[in-house]
């Protein structure tokens, strides 16, 4: 089976040996090598990420002359080699350590995914002797070694039938500062090339993490759509600990148990090319224990299965307590990650990815079709963009929703309902863009905006209100819906509104001028929330659930279509829904919460219950688990 297919998932891990962590290219012991993979192959792991650690591969040394002047470029003492691998200045020792750990990997059936240029790890800076000290995003020198280095080594190693792709290397955008978009453009239009010219047939994986959407929104010039771009499979490595708006809740949370999901799919919608969680994990025992840890990594791996997010990666292997060298002396949050302890024993977790492999092998379908969206949230400039796509993507679970996202820049997909989350600023939508979103509308879609201190042209026509007056606000602000429940307007403009024509579905607790309405449009209709709802709900803690949670949830509920063949009412049960070849319907539900919560199906348009898998049926209740799913086919009554 080919790595990263769609509609699969592959289960796999990050992988340092067991008795050496980054050593061990330096210290290799095959035998503990081939008893690693041996045990993580019998626990039901299909791949691993591997590390040629890149002083060890290529300990270039650059000689020097008078005055410092560079001379010559050697492997130690020695001159370069004369054949292929010693021009790429890589070491021939490694490269045959590195064969054999393929051949033992092999024999174990374990696909792998090389990350190349392994100059950053567990927060240690790792370069050949030649290049310390430069910029190894944006000095010559360093590119054209790297070149090199991913040349040689791919032309070495490719047709080893243990390889399933090559990755461009740990996090390389921690190798050196990038000022723009062209220098980490160059980067990888350089190492991509090289490995693309040494092996056409295998995938390459971005291997970057913490890459953003436009830097009209954020100063990081390492954007998902150039990743995207210059590589076949984009990756996150969404530990709630480290990624920003993530650490607001408990890893047992709705909302840390989306995060992966949500930022996987943020990638793939916005590239346009698949998304892997590459490296994901709880963080160790000081942020959960090893049962919510395994809870943490169950619930992932069927939400990114049932989003087509196609694999997931723990991190790591083994947890790396007995090591002494940098950088586990450094990080003390770097050792206790592992599938398996020290001594040899699993987690939890480990039996959890072995147990979603078994039941992903025994379902009667070899790959889940993708759900298909009916929602588009476009995010427009002037925004934290990963921090309201995230809480957009949340409201939008929470209401029922299939959701994908695209930039305010690029192609508007065709789409019932059209989501404009916290338009701020006055260059927020550029004319072109809001006169089509206007005219999609005419021609029958819903468009839904929330308002930070955004402006966009004829608003008040569009919408059906008069804004009289915008200040900030002197103190919070509350919206009250048409059932009383109460919402907290977080970031809120003190707007004086009055609806004309406009149906209003909230009002202000202090004032009752309007703060949430609607309004038809052509044949479609516009709904505006006067709060920035989205990043509100991802900058305040414990916003999706809880005794205290208010429900914000009603808002995407309003202008939500109905599903297809499943109402499912509760706000903490995640739902996606596949259209099968046959014309059945596959519906994996996932809760969400630490709490058990019976799912009750509302089938409509004449489906009916024939199978579920993962969980059990009585009575027309599934009984759900903390952050346990079940996957249920629907056919027709007359079994179409």
């Amino acid at each position: 089976m080919k790595l990263f297919e769609s509609g699969q998932m592959a289960v796999g891990c990050n992988y340092w040996a067991s008795h050496a962590g980054t050593a061990m290219w330096s210290d290799w012991r095959p035998e503990v090598v081939e008893r690693d993979l041996a045990a993580l192959s019998a626990a039901g792991l299909t791949w691993l990420r591997v590390f040629p650690l890149w002083p060890d591969f290529q300990p270039i040394v650059q000689m020097r002359g008078g005055f410092g002047t560079p001379y010559e470029m050697r492997l130690g003492e020695q001159p370069l080699p004369e054949d292929a691998l010693g021009q790429a200045g890589l070491s021939a020792t490694m490269m045959a350590r590195f064969s054999t750990f393929c051949d033992i990997a092999d024999r174990h059936g374990l696909q792998l995914v090389v990350g190349l240029i392994t100059g950053w790890m567990s927060g240690r800076l790792f370069a050949p002797p030649a290049l310390e000290g430069l910029n190894l995003i944006t000095d010559a020198t360093a590119v054209a070694w790297q070149v090199r280095f991913c040349r040689g080594f791919v032309t070495q190693m490719r047709g080893h039938k243990a390889i399933a792709a090559w990755d461009l290397g740990n996090e390389c955008n921690n190798l050196g500062q990038a000022s723009t978009p062209d220098q980490a453009y160059l980067w990888t239009a350089a190492l991509s090339g090289a490995i693309r010219t040494a092996d056409p047939d295998l995938p390459i994986v971005s291997g970057m993490h913490t890459l953003s959407a436009s830097t009209s929104n954020q100063p990081n010039p390492w954007l998902i759509e150039h990743q995207a771009e210059l590589t076949d499979i984009l990756t996150t490595h969404p530990y709630p600990y480290w990624i920003r708006h993530t650490r607001t809740d408990a890893i047992d949370s709705f909302r840390t148990s989306l995060h992966a999901t949500a930022e996987s799919r943020f990638y793939a919608d916005i590239g346009g090319k698949p998304c892997i969680a590459e490296e994901i994990g709880s963080m160790g025992p000081m942020i959960a224990s090893d049962a919510l840890s395994a809870d943490f990594g169950r619930v992932n791996l069927f939400s990114l299965w049932a989003h087509d997010c196609r694999a997931m990666a723990w991190w790591c292997a083994h947890d790396q307590t007995n090591l002494t060298h940098a950088p586990y002396d450094w990080n003390g949050v770097e050792v206790e990650l592992g599938l398996l302890r020290a001594d040899g024993s699993s987690k939890p977790i480990l039996e959890e990815m072995g147990a979603f492999r078994r039941l992903q092998e025994g379902l009667p379908f070899d790959a889940l079709p993708a759900p298909k969206p009916d929602a588009i949230c476009i995010l427009s400039h002037n925004i934290d963009d990963w921090g309201v796509a995230f809480g957009a993507f949340l409201l939008a679970k929470q209401a029922k929703m299939q959701m994908a996202f695209a930039t305010i820049e690029q192609t508007i997909p065709q789409a019932p309902v059209y989501i404009l989350p916290c338009i701020s600023g006055p260059n927020a939508v550029p004319l072109r863009k809001w006169r089509e979103l206007i005219g999609r509308v005419e021609e029958g879609a819903t468009l839904y905006l929330s308002i930070a201190d955004g402006v966009v042209p004829d608003f008040n026509r569009l919408t059906g209100v008069r804004i009289d007056s915008r200040a900030l606000a002197s103190g919070p602000l509350e919206a009250i819906l048409d059932n009383g429940t109460t919402l907290p307007m977080t970031g809120a403009d003190d707007l004086a509104i009055t609806a004309e024509g406009a149906d209003v579905l909230a009002r202000r607790s202090d004032s009752g001028d309007p703060v949430f309405w609607t309004h038809p449009h052509g044949k479609g209709r516009i709904f505006v929330y006067a709060a920035p709802l989205e990043m509100g709900v991802t900058v305040t803690p414990r916003a999706f659930e809880g005794p205290k949670a208010p429900p914000y949830w009603h808002v995407y509920k309003a202008f939500a279509p109905d599903r297809i063949s499943v109402r499912i009412d509760d706000p903490l049960i995640g739902v996606t829904e596949h259209e099968m070849p046959d014309g059945g319907r596959i519906v994996v539900a996932t809760n969400h919460s630490k709490a058990a919560r019976d799912l009750r199906l509302g089938l409509t348009n004449g489906f009916v219950v024939s199978e579920v898998w993962a969980a059990d049926l009585v009575d027309g209740v599934i009984a759900l688990g903390p952050f346990r799913s079940a996957i249920v086919l629907l056919r027709h009554a007359d079994g179409t």
